[in-house]
């Protein structure tokens, strides 16, 4: 699956997927241009279709305007580069002074809505193509409600109220209607995707039930409908299919891709035409003499006291490659610009590509784990066993009482740079002492939710901004 499920070339040819709306990009309309035509369409089968929704994720946008708005504007993660390179808008999401004419968070709210807008086109392509084999019409179905709920989440953690697209493409609905289309969709998903286990080799990687238990059990968490998130989360560890990988240090190694805790993670083997996720390690590699990369989204030095104030070397040194080391394929990083680079984004084999062979991964089970530990919490359930199970596996003790915060130091710890930082500190209250511990100012009552992109306001006045954005 690790080729067909980007393999997305007739798409681009045909050009029907997500294309704007004339010169004006208007980024919410999915009519017009994006109608599919039955003339056009002969040839294009609905896994091609779903195909194009998961193509998506690999984008150019993932390599460095996903890294702008998920770390490096939280306290895990600097710049980095070199001092004199703002990296279009890194320096000023670094050091909170963006405003609504930052380009990544108007590249992100693009893409999440394309990435809609093709998975709903899918949909409605697959449910009407004729499919006589209803189980994999279904599970077709399924991948897609899972992609749109995907990207529906992802946008409305980032910015509140947002359109949906098949109500209105200016008027923002309310956070608790987005969300609630985000569980519809993900109910529907559970009921017809398969277990991971079910499904052939060549489409290992594909949303399976898991995944999209899992996911609702990260929207119910977001809620705080703790009871919910905690019966989801068991479902997850429920069915057999999920476990902790024993090595944490192999977790993002190629050896690992799929493997028993992996939940979802974007396939990223990279060949032309079906590319792997664009230069998403390229930019995040060393930079200098013995380096192979642009050297941004450097692990701050607050991440590294974090690591340290637990103990926890061994998480540490997973996720941080620290200059003068020989990291475990022998490769040597001295002559570098940079004190620290991000471990987890590291590629062995491609090292420096612009097509990169890393997957990404979105979901896995050591996440659901602290999901069910931070439910229980709330909900007067065991939350020791799950937390613990994360920390045994790094040698960390054991704690038998844990409170909430202590489990928020959990999740810190286990998934640094992996693009849920900011939004933790957000939706736990930490974002203004934490932001504060790393010398940036958080304003309360503006930076909880980014602000609507300027050009997207330009196109659609209608549409109203975030509370204290311009």
């Amino acid at each position: 699956m690790k080729n067909n499920i980007k393999n997305i070339q007739i798409l681009f040819a045909i050009g029907l997927l997500f294309t704007t709306v004339s010169c004006s990009e208007d980024y919410l309309d999915v009519d017009s241009k994006d109608r599919l035509e039955q003339d056009d369409t002969e040839t294009v089968t609905p896994k091609e279709m779903v195909n194009g929704a998961y193509g998506m994720l690999t984008e150019w946008d993932y390599a460095f305007s996903y890294l702008g708005i998920t770390e490096i504007i939280s306290d895990n993660s600097d710049k980095g580069s070199s001092s004199t390179d703002t990296g279009a808008d890194k320096d000023v999401l670094d050091a909170l002074t963006f405003t609504s004419s930052a380009g990544s968070i108007l590249s992100m709210w693009q893409n999440w809505y394309k990435s809609i807008n093709r998975a709903s086109i899918a949909i409605d392509y697959t449910e009407n193509y004729g499919l006589t084999d209803e189980n994999l019409k279904n599970r077709l179905v399924g991948e897609a409600k899972f992609l749109r709920a995907l990207n529906y989440f992802w946008l409305v953690r980032s910015f509140g109220a947002v359109p949906l697209q098949n109500i209105d493409l200016v008027e923002r609905q309310p956070v608790a209607d987005v969300y609630a289309y985000i569980e519809a969709d993900l109910l529907d998903a559970i009921e017809k995707l398969p277990l991971k286990s079910k499904y052939a080799s060549e489409d290992l990687g594909r949303a399976s039930k898991g995944a999209a238990q899992a996911l609702l059990s990260k929207v119910y968490l977001y809620e705080k409908e703790w009871q919910k998130a905690y019966d989801m989360a068991e479902n997850v560890i429920n069915s057999g299919e999920y476990g902790l990988h024993p090595n944490y240090e192999e977790l993002w190694r190629a050896s690992t891709e799929n493997g028993i805790e992996s939940i979802f993670e974007v396939q990223g083997r990279g060949e032309s035409i079906a590319h792997g996720v664009q230069q998403y390690s390229q930019t995040q590699g060393a930079r200098g003499a013995d380096g192979w990369g642009w050297g941004y989204n450097n692990p701050s030095e607050t991440l590294v006291k974090a690591f340290e104030a637990e103990g926890d070397l061994i998480r540490m040194n997973a996720s941080i490659i620290f200059e003068g080391e020989t990291l475990w394929d022998g490769r040597e990083v001295f002559e570098v610009e940079n004190p620290r680079y991000n471990e987890k984004a590291y590629s062995s084999a491609s090292t420096g590509s612009d097509d990169g062979d890393k997957n990404i991964r979105i979901l896995r089970y050591a996440e659901i784990l602290l999901i069910k530990a931070e439910a229980a919490t709330y909900i007067g359930q065991d939350a020791a066993t799950p937390l613990n199970l994360v920390r045994s596996r790094v040698n960390l003790p054991t704690i038998s009482n844990p409170t909430v915060a202590q489990i928020w130091k959990e999740r810190h710890l286990e998934l640094a740079m992996e693009h849920d930082r900011w939004f933790d500190i957000v939706r736990t209250g930490q974002a203004k002492e934490a932001m504060a511990a790393d010398g940036k100012t958080f304003v309360v009552g503006k930076h909880e939710l980014f602000p609507i992109p300027y050009n997207q306001l330009i196109q659609t006045p209608g549409m109203t901004q975030n509370p204290g954005w311009e």
